[in-house]
């Protein structure tokens, strides 16, 4: 007996003991993780992509990320490492609204990528603004329905709303980290445009929330001992273009803007003045049909950049649905009809969907192995917009929320963009009631006024001068300037 007690420890230390197993053990587990992690990885690296040029060289990956394994429902991302130094360069994420149009597609292949698909679909040139310049950029197609994102579940096509689309997107966030757990403790950004208005700061405040209730973090169940997985993103802030942010402003704001930029006469303002109540959840048919006249008489030109050249080629699905949105219709309330405009571009979308629907594309990006996504790749899903579930009819709450806990918090607009013009965003921004830090000046790129921008204790408004919705595309020096700004925390030159 006395030779065994030397093997016994002192009570007290079998804790300390236990802990020293219970740390070796999971520090194991975490090692064979982050492996396992790593090797997805490496099968999501893209080598070369048809039409391609060959330099300068662009390390990319793309595949898709299980968020419901239960209903069988997966997102696809397109991802950037940074131009250089990508370990000490943020991480950005990217989401384009619709709802039902691609990031792939927009902000990827025709804005903010590195490689954005050439006139007519002839292949890809590199883009010397790409907004990998300054972060490591992921490009994320939501909601499922959307590009190259499916479900095997043909309910959850019509279940889509802002939380839905929310709550996939953290999951999605979940599990690309354990794939990149590389870049889990990176500086975390989310941007978009759009109906991302609505995405990104509802994914923001998602990601706050989730930050700050450690305990509806996952554990892992070892053997009948608990480890907490503590998933905390390093997440400082979010940036939003032209976004949807307020429908009753919003909605004020593009029959001011139409009006103060001659697209319609006084008479039809100042009916739409007398018949239409914004904040009414619907609309009474007078302001159906008053506001049908505005979107008739943008017909002939371009609603998301109105002194641009409209795109006079030959209709794609995409823009011939567009069409049909302009026409009146006593079936379909107008005020849903009209967000078919939200995050679309007929001549770039039309490149864009061409190029992605070539087979040796799909099979380059994992994106369509195994015919795991059957049919028309599309800019834009038509269906999921007509299935869409709006219930959020403003995002102010959550600006007010997330600027009060600190986070950067900017939104852009050019102010060419009729569709969700500018009036309508200083309303919303207004409507905070920030107190003002800077006041409202031009900012300045090449020695020209690039727009005008108003600093308030919690957040910045930004303009961008003759840009229309997709400011990355109209102005790429001055998209370049702005992310640049945003994501090192400075102020846009104020001379030339």
């Amino acid at each position: 007996m006395a030779t065994a007690a030397r093997w016994l420890l002192p009570q007290s230390q079998h804790k300390p003991l236990m802990l020293t197993l219970l740390l070796l053990v999971f520090v194991s587990q975490s090692l064979r993780c982050y492996s396992a992690g790593y090797s997805e990885q490496e099968r999501d690296r893209v080598a070369f992509l048809p039409g391609q040029p060959r330099s300068p060289q662009v390390s990319r990956f793309s595949g898709h990320v299980t968020v419901n394994e239960k209903n069988g429902r997966a997102l696809f991302y397109w991802f950037f490492e940074a131009q250089e130094q990508p370990a000490q360069k943020p991480l950005l994420l990217w989401l384009n609204g619709g709802p039902g149009c691609s990031s792939v597609g927009y902000g990827a292949a025709s804005e903010l990528g590195p490689l954005r698909v050439s006139r007519f679909a002839a292949g890809l040139e590199f883009n010397k603004f790409a907004w990998n310049k300054e972060a490591n950029l992921l490009f994320l197609e939501s909601p499922v329905g959307v590009g190259f994102s499916y479900t095997n579940t043909s309910s959850d096509l019509t279940s889509l709303s802002d939380d839905f689309v929310a709550q996939d997107a953290y999951n999605f966030l979940v599990n690309w980290f354990k794939r990149f757990p590389q870049y889990k403790d990176r500086e975390f950004y989310i941007s978009g445009e759009s109906y991302a208005g609505h995405y990104v700061p509802q994914l923001a405040d998602l990601v706050y929330e989730r930050n700050k209730d450690r305990k509806a973090n996952t554990y892992i169940n070892f053997k009948g001992f608990f480890f907490f997985f503590f998933f905390e993103l390093n997440f400082k802030g979010f940036i939003v273009g032209n976004p949807i942010t307020d429908d009753y402003y919003d909605s004020k704001g593009l029959a001011e803007y139409a009006w103060s930029h001659a697209v319609v006469s006084d008479e039809l303002y100042d009916q739409i003045k007398k018949v239409c109540d914004f904040r009414a959840s619907n609309w009474t048919d007078d302001c159906d049909k008053a506001m049908s006249t505005i979107f008739r008489q943008y017909h002939e030109i371009d609603i998301y950049n109105i002194y641009a050249p409209k795109c006079n080629l030959a209709q794609t699905s995409v823009s011939s649905s567009a069409d049909e949105a302009l026409k009146y219709s006593d079936h379909e309330p107008f005020r849903r009809r009209i967000r078919m405009f939200s995050g679309y571009d007929e001549c770039y979308s039309s490149y864009a969907q061409k190029y992605f629907n070539k087979a040796d594309v799909q099979i380059a990006l994992h994106a369509n192995l195994n015919g795991m996504h059957p049919g028309k790749w599309q800019v834009c899903s038509d269906s999921i917009l007509r299935s869409y579930n709006f219930s959020v009819v403003s995002v102010l709450p959550i600006y007010a929320k997330l600027i009060k806990a600190g986070l950067r918090v900017w939104l852009y607009s050019g102010d060419a963009d009729g569709r969700v013009p500018v009036i309508g965003s200083r309303y919303c921004v207004e409507a905070l009631a920030l107190p003002i830090k800077t006041q409202w000046q031009p900012w300045y790129l090449n020695q020209q006024v690039a727009g005008r921008f108003v600093e308030y204790h919690g957040m910045t408004m930004v303009t961008i001068r003759g840009a229309g919705h997709l400011v990355p595309l109209n102005k790429p020096a001055e998209g370049l300037t702005l992310i640049d700004t945003f994501l090192l925390g400075k102020q846009l030159p104020t001379h030339r």
